[in-house]
């Protein structure tokens, strides 16, 4: 049986920390993906090591292809060989109308919520794949609730970055299931992460959580504990 190592991207804070640390206690070892914020990472790793885990943290732009490749390679050096992702990366940008929509904005969406989480997927399925040599493993892809919702006059952009999330999924668990690699999505709805402040509004989650059949918003461990 293989050890159980785990590499979660952007794992510096929200739901990404929530798996890293829930992970740890069911006796993963885990790969702390960063883009910037490498203090809140090796917080991450802190926490886990002081709990008499292993983790490191492994820089790196889940959209640039040779970060992808190589958070990947590091993670495996400094773990061993990985047994599961999660690929958590995502992003939103302040709400707007399709009509006032930019291009450099819609790119940016699409080149990390997409590409980044397609590279991530692909990156896996080189390593996990029996036919590539691998034991087998699981992908966890972060889709949202917005894809059944379409964020109209929001965040269409991300809505449809999610929808081809799903599709990934739908097609990769086909492929993959007979080479040992179980590929699921996860679809939080409206959880209370720093996501919302990066959109320009921090009390969405709160003020529209309340409306919600619990009365509050997600939390990351709720999700946390559905990817592991």
């Amino acid at each position: 049986m293989p050890d159980k190592t785990l590499l979660v991207t952007v794992a510096s804070g929200g739901v990404g920390w929530a798996c890293a640390l829930l992970a740890v206690e069911n006796g993963w070892s885990v790969g702390v993906n960063y883009r910037e914020d490498s203090k809140a990472a090796d917080a991450v790793v802190e926490t886990i090591a002081k709990a008499g885990g292993r983790a490191v943290a492994l820089r790196g732009d889940v959209s640039v292809e040779a970060d992808a490749i190589g958070m990947f390679e590091a993670a495996t050096k400094a773990l061993g060989p990985l047994t599961a992702v999660i690929a958590n990366a995502g992003i939103i940008a302040p709400k707007a109308r399709l009509a006032d929509m930019g291009a450099e904005r819609m790119r940016h969406i699409f080149e990390v919520n997409v590409l980044g989480t397609f590279l991530t997927a692909r990156e896996a399925a080189r390593r996990f794949t029996k036919s590539s040599g691998g034991a087998g493993g699981s992908i966890v892809l972060m889709s949202s609730a917005a894809v059944r919702l379409g964020s109209p006059n929001l965040y269409i952009d991300y809505a449809a970055s999610k929808g081809a999330i799903d599709t990934l999924t739908l097609g990769l668990a086909k492929k993959l299931g007979l080479e040992g690699v179980r590929v699921n999505a996860v679809r939080p709805g409206m959880i209370e992460t720093e996501i919302h402040a990066s959109g320009g509004e921090p009390d969405r989650a709160r003020t529209l959580g309340a409306t919600s059949p619990l009365g509050r918003p997600g939390r990351p461990e709720e999700i946390a504990a559905a990817a592991i």
